[in-house]
C-alpha cells in the first residue's frame, strides 16, 4: 500500500495514495502544485547550492553538515508524487554509498565522531524512508537497495552501541522498514534507540541535554521539550515502536504528552516552538505571538505524530489537531506560487522584512517566504508531505470507511468507492455520494469547533444533529446514495487562557479550521494602533475564498506618553478625540505573506477594554495621563 505509514495494527487502518485520490480543490491544487512547481523548484535550487554535486564528489563540499538528508526528503516526494527524475537522481546518490553501506558526503573518513551535531543518523532516517516511499510505489530498485544497505549498515554498527543521534529521526524510518520487509532486527534497533535516550545517551552540549531529549528517558518524560522538531520525531518513532512492540505504557507516555503539550505549549495555528535561539519549546503558556517560532518542519512533524496517535487510538482530536495544523502551518509556510516558503510562522510580525531575491537566506520572519534557506529543511519537508497527503485522508478496514479530512476526492475501501464533494473550508458542506455500493460503516469526523452540525442520508430532508467527534452510518449501500455532512462556519472569536502572559487583552479570530488575521501592505494602516471590537464579524467572499471584516477602533498612541497606569485593564493610550471607528479587514492566515512585505496580527486587542482615563490636573506630572487618554491592553 501507497502510504508513509503502515501500522500492523491500531484502531484504524490506514488507506493510502492507491485508494484515495484527490480532486481539484483546496488540497487537491496545492497537491497538484507541489508535483508541478515545488518539486522542481526543490531540486533546481539543490543544484545550484551544490547539495547534490556532493554525492557527486564535487569539491569544496557545500551546505551544512546535514545537507544530505534534504536530498533524500527530495526522493520520497519524488517517490510518493511518481516524478520521473527520481531514477537519475537515485542513481547519484548510489554512487556515493561506500561498500559497507555508509553514506554520509561530509563525514566518509571521520565516521560518527560528533553524534551530538553531526546528524549523520538522522540523514539515514530520511534516506530510509525516501526507500520505503519508492519500495511502496514502485518496488524494489536501486533507492530501495540503498536504504536497505545503509539499515543494516546502522544495525550493525549501533545494535550494542548505548549511543544515539542527536537529531532523532532514524527511528521512525526503521520502524517503517520494518513494516515494509519484516527484517526484525530494524524494529530491534528502532526500539533500542528509543529505549537508551536520556540514560543519557549524548555528551553534554551547551543548550542542555533537553534540547535534543536526552535528559529523560521517554517514558519518564511529562511534556514534549527542548528542539521542536525533535522533540515530535522522537515522540514519532516512540508510538512507531510501541505500537509493533505492544507496549501499552510506551504509548500512553506519549499520549500524556501529546495532551499536556497541545494544551500548554500549542500555539492557535496549531504551530508549535516558541523560542527562536533553540528552536524550542518554551515553558508552559509560554506562547508569544511576535516571538512564535513554529517552524514549518515542526508542523509537519505535528501532523505526522497526530496521525500516527489517530491511527493507534480512533480519538478524533488527534485528526482535529492535524486538520488545525495543516490549514494554518503547512498550507501557510508555502506562498501561492509555490516556489518560495515560510521558515518559521510566527503570529505577529511589526516590521516588514526587505525583499530578497535569488539568494538564500535564514531569515526567520517579516512577512516574506524565500525560495531557498541556507537550511532548507522546511521546503522539502513541504514537498514530501504535501505529495503523500492523500493518506492522511481516511482510514478503513472490511467494508467501513472513516473520513478525517475533507477535500475533494474519491475513495475506495473493498466494495465501497466513495466521491466526496465539498468547498471546505470555505463551505460547511460536505456530500459523500456512494458510486459503487456495498455493506459497511461511513463514518465523518466532526470537528471540535463543529457545534450545531448535522447529518443528513437517505431520503431523510432534515439533518440530526451530531455532536463532535465521529458519526457514522451503517447499512447496505447502494449506487447514488448519499450521505450529507452539514458543519457550521460562522467565523467565531477566540480568547486566549489568562496564563498566557502575552495575550492578555487580545482576541483572534476563527471560521470552521481556519485561523485568519489582519495584514498591512505598504501605506495600509499600521496594525498596532488598532484595537477591535468582539462583535460578529461580516463575511467577504473574495477570489474563491472568504475574507471576514471586524470593527476596529484606530488612533495613534502619542509616543511621549508613559505606558503604564493605573486602569485594571491596561496601560492608557493617548487616542486622539478618542480614537475613530475603522473596518479592519481579516484574511486567512494561510495566505498571509503573498502581497508582499507585510506587517501581521492574529491576536488583536479588544477595544472593550478600553475605558476613559481620569483628566489630570494641567499641571500634573509629566507620566501622568491627558484629557482624551484611552488605555486598552
Amino acid at each position: 500500500m501507497a502510504n508513509p505509514v503502515l501500522p500492523s495494527s491500531g484502531a484504524l487502518s490506514p488507506l493510502g495514495l492507491d485508494a484515495v485520490r484527490l480532486s481539484p480543490g483546496f488540497w487537491g491544487d496545492r497537491v497538484a502544485l507541489n508535483r508541478e512547481v515545488t518539486i522542481a523548484h526543490c531540486q533546481e535550487w539543490m543544484e545550484r547550492e551544490g547539495w547534490i554535486g556532493n554525492f557527486r564528489g564535487e569539491r569544496p563540499r557545500r551546505g551544512r553538515e546535514f545537507s544530505d538528508s534534504e536530498i533524500y526528503k527530495l526522493l520520497e516526494a519524488m517517490a510518493w508524487a511518481g516524478h520521473p527524475e527520481l531514477p537519475a537522481l537515485a542513481e547519484t546518490v548510489a554512487r556515493a554509498q561506500e561498500g559497507d553501506g555508509y553514506l554520509n558526503t561530509r563525514w566518509s573518513g571521520s565516521r560518527y565522531t560528533d553524534l551530538e551535531w553531526g546528524h549523520e543518523l538522522y540523514c539515514y532516517g530520511h534516506l530510509i524512508q525516501a526507500g520505503v516511499a519508492r519500495l511502496r510505489t514502485h518496488g524494489p530498485d536501486q533507492l530501495t537497495e540503498v536504504a536497505v544497505r545503509a539499515a543494516d549498515h546502522v544495525c550493525r554498527r549501533f545494535m550494542d552501541d548505548a549511543r544515539t543521534c542527536g537529531h532523532p529521526e532514524i527511528e521512525m524510518a526503521l520502524v517503517e522498514l520494518y513494516r515494509a520487509t519484516g527484517a526484525e532486527r530494524h524494529l530491534e534497533m528502532a526500539r533500542r534507540f528509543v529505549e537508551r535516550r536520556g540514560l543519557p545517551a549524548l555528551g553534554e552540549i551547551h543548550l542542555g541535554r533537553a534540547y535534543f531529549q536526552d535528559d529523560l528517558p521517554v517514558r519518564r518524560a511529562p511534556v514534549l521539550r527542548g528542539h521542536a522538531v525533535r522533540a515530535l520525531y522522537l515522540a514519532c518513532g516512540a508510538v512507531d515502536v510501541a505500537v509493533e512492540t505492544g507496549d501499552e505504557e510506551l504509548l500512553k507516555a506519549v499520549e500524556a504528552q501529546w495532551e499536556r503539550t497541545v494544551a500548554r505549549r500549542t500555539h492557535l495555528t496549531g504551530g508549535m516552538g516558541s523560542r527562536h535561539a533553540d528552536e524550542a519549546f518554551g515553558d508552559d503558556y509560554e506562547l508569544p505571538p511576535d516571538r512564535a517560532y513554529a517552524e514549518t518542519c515542526a508542523g509537519v512533524a505535528s501532523v505526522m505524530l497526530s496521525h500516527r496517535l489517530l491511527l493507534a487510538t480512533g480519538d478524533a482530536r488527534y485528526a482535529d489537531l492535524a486538520e488545525r495544523t495543516l490549514y494554518n502551518v503547512v498550507a501557510a509556510s508555502v506562498a501561492l506560487d509555490g516556489r518560495s516558503f515560510f521558515y518559521a510562522n510566527p503570529l505577529a510580525v511589526r516590521v516588514p522584512a526587505e525583499p530578497r531575491t535569488g539568494v538564500a537566506g535564514h531569515a526567520v520572519g517579516g512577512g516574506l517566504r524565500s525560495p531557498w534557506f541556507d537550511v532548507s529543511c522546511c521546503p522539502n519537508n513541504i514537498a514530501r508531505t504535501l505529495a503523500s497527503l492523500a493518506a492522511y485522508v481516511a482510514t478503513g478496514s472490511g467494508g467501513d470507511v472513516q473520513i478525517h479530512q475533507y477535500t475533494p476526492g474519491e475513495i475506495r475501501q473493498g466494495e465501497l468507492t466513495l466521491r466526496v464533494e465539498t468547498g471546505y473550508p470555505w463551505s460547511g458542506g460536505v456530500r459523500v455520494r456512494v458510486l459503487t455500493g456495498g455493506s459497511g460503516r461511513i463514518s465523518l469526523r466532526v470537528p471540535a469547533w463543529a457545534t450545531g452540525a448535522t447529518l443528513r442520508y437517505g431520503d431523510s430532508e432534515a439533518g440530526r444533529l451530531v455532536e463532535p467527534g465521529y458519526v457514522g452510518v451503517e447499512r447496505d449501500w447502494r449506487a447514488g446514495e448519499e450521505v450529507w455532512l452539514e458543519l457550521p462556519m460562522a467565523a467565531r472569536w477566540t480568547y486566549p487562557d489568562r496564563r498566557i502572559d502575552a495575550l492578555r487583552g487580545c482576541a483572534a479570530v476563527e471560521r470552521g479550521p481556519l485561523v485568519y488575521c489582519a495584514e498591512s501592505v505598504g501605506d495600509e494602516p499600521p496594525l498596532a494602533e488598532l484595537a477591535v471590537v468582539p462583535a460578529s464579524p461580516a463575511e467577504r467572499p473574495s477570489e474563491g475564498t472568504v475574507e471576514l471584516e471586524v470593527e476596529g477602533v484606530a488612533g495613534s498612541p502619542d509616543s511621549d506618553a508613559w505606558p503604564y497606569g493605573s486602569q485594571p485593564d491596561g496601560a492608557p493610550y493617548r487616542w486622539p478625540a478618542g480614537g475613530s471607528g475603522t473596518a479592519l479587514r481579516l484574511i486567512p492566515y494561510h495566505r498571509w505573506g503573498n502581497r508582499g512585505p507585510a506587517t501581521m496580527r492574529v491576536w488583536l486587542p479588544v477595544a472593550d477594554a478600553v475605558h476613559p482615563v481620569p483628566e489630570p490636573e494641567p499641571e500634573g506630572d509629566a507620566h501622568g495621563t491627558s484629557p482624551g487618554s484611552r488605555s486598552f491592553s
